[in-house]
């Protein structure tokens, strides 16, 4: 019988061999099993290919400043629907707003002044800030995504002039010291594979020259190896297994930048923006997030897996390659994920009895119906919860957590109608004999809507 690494195995040097990449290195990070590596290849220079060898992630590193920008949002040190004006001295587009920047829905051109693709030149910090006046706004703000390295690369510099200090320095002291990721930086240092572009109709692969990326270093300069890739992904899927004392960004805010803000293709929705993630739904309720990289040379591929009964908590995996053109790169990830929960997956821990519900909520569980249908209100795990009957297996509950005030008002912290209000109402014996959920009439029996009594609530 294979075993799932020699299945893993096999997938990665397939992806090599199909996608003609030279160096192919690969990390799965998961937090109950060992970190499981796979190199295919060779560097193309004297250094031997191996876990420790640097690849160019490109605009994995969007991710990276994303997250720095959230940090300031939870210091205070800006509102996400700030203009970036606010904090920028600006010659124009100062009224784009962090969030649409971060979600690139703010129409900002793709990139900074120029033919930098042409010339290789990448602006310092002042040039590119002065060449803002002669960039474009190429669709109105809002109306769709739009990716923008030159964006990126203002909410960079955003980020230090809050921070007072360089986007690099404040990477290095607030993310990369604090999570471990210690083979990453702005430089390839000596154990850096060569980047290719491999001949469409030959076997030569050519070397790509070195780029340094200036000012739009926020955006795409960043090196690093498989095992620190899987260990960010990790993070990003599961922040509270690698982070538990929240120091790099609390769970809740990674919550937010997972939440989809806009599709990347109306007509496929395969993937998703929210605030600086790529987001890639699986099936099953299963969605994999992290980011892409492109730079010459080199393509890059990191995400972390969520939901699913085989998902193991701190799931995460990296591709990185040495061809500007091996695309096999972009989909690996995702195929060795699935493959990991589905030959692999996370140990089932037994169900173990709890302790009751409190009793003021004992006679309230059980099947109630709103709008024509039916729900069941049940505690678990020390919180009530609200299904619908009907819903699939997989669907999560929506969850209530007490006001602290108001014993029988609860807020929905989860699912169904998140955000919205849960009132019970007691008859003179103290029995719950209706409830409001987001306005919505609760009771034990189907109802219509004919004879509810709007002044009253009954």
């Amino acid at each position: 019988m294979i075993s799932v690494h020699d299945r893993l195995g096999r997938m990665v040097r397939q992806a090599q061999v199909h996608g003609r990449i030279p160096a192919v290195s690969v990390a799965l990070h998961r937090a109950d099993r060992p970190l499981w590596t796979c190199t295919v290849g060779g560097t193309g220079n004297d250094t031997t290919l191996g876990p420790d060898t640097v690849f160019r992630i490109g605009s994995v590193t969007k991710s990276f400043t994303s997250v720095l920008v959230m940090q300031c949002r939870e210091d205070g040190l800006l509102d996400l629907d700030d203009p970036i004006g606010r904090h920028l001295d600006l010659p124009a587009h100062g009224e784009l707003t962090v969030r649409r920047l971060l979600s690139h829905t703010a129409g900002l051109q793709r990139e900074p002044h120029g033919d930098v693709w042409d010339t290789l030149h990448a602006p310092g910090v002042s040039e590119l800030i002065a060449d803002l006046a002669r960039v474009e706004r190429v669709l109105p703000t809002g109306r769709r995504y739009h990716y923008s390295n030159l964006g990126m690369a203002l909410l960079g510099e955003l980020v230090g002039r809050l921070r007072g200090g360089t986007w690099a320095e404040v990477l290095t002291e607030r993310v990369l010291a604090p999570l471990g990721l210690t083979a990453t930086g702005l430089a390839p240092g000596e154990r850096a594979a060569t980047g290719f572009l491999v001949d469409a109709y030959s076997d030569e692969a050519r070397p790509e020259p070195p780029t340094d990326f200036g000012a739009v270093a926020p955006a795409a300069q960043l090196w690093s190896t498989a095992p620190d890739m899987a260990r960010w992904a990790a993070f990003l899927a599961d922040p509270a297994a690698l982070d538990p004392a929240g120091a790099v960004l609390a769970p809740a805010t990674l919550d937010e930048m997972r939440w989809p803000l806009t599709t990347t293709d109306e007509t496929l929705w395969v993937a998703g923006f929210g605030l600086g993630l790529i987001l890639v739904p699986q099936p099953l309720r299963v969605v994999h997030v992290g980011h892409d990289g492109a730079m010459p040379g080199f393509l890059a591929a990191v995400y972390g897996r969520r939901g699913g009964d085989g998902t193991a908590g701190a799931m995460g995996c990296a591709v990185l390659g040495s061809s500007g053109t091996g695309v096999e790169v972009f989909d690996l990830p995702h195929r060795l994920l699935a493959a990991a929960a589905e030959h692999d997956p996370a140990d089932i821990e037994p169900w173990r009895p709890g302790p009751p519900a409190p009793e003021h909520l004992r006679g309230m569980l059980g099947r109630w119906w709103g709008e024509g249908f039916e729900y069941v209100f049940s505690w678990h795990d020390g919180t009530l919860r609200a299904r619908g009957a009907d819903d699939p297996a997989g669907k999560p509950p929506s969850v209530f957590a007490p006001l602290p005030d108001r014993p029988d008002v609860f807020r929905t912290v989860a699912g169904r109608e998140v955000g919205e209000l849960l009132r019970l109402t007691r008859d003179e014996r103290g029995a719950v004999v209706r409830m409001h959920w987001a306005t919505y009439r609760f009771t034990r029996h189907q109802e219509t809507f004919e004879g509810y009594d709007f002044r009253t609530g009954s």
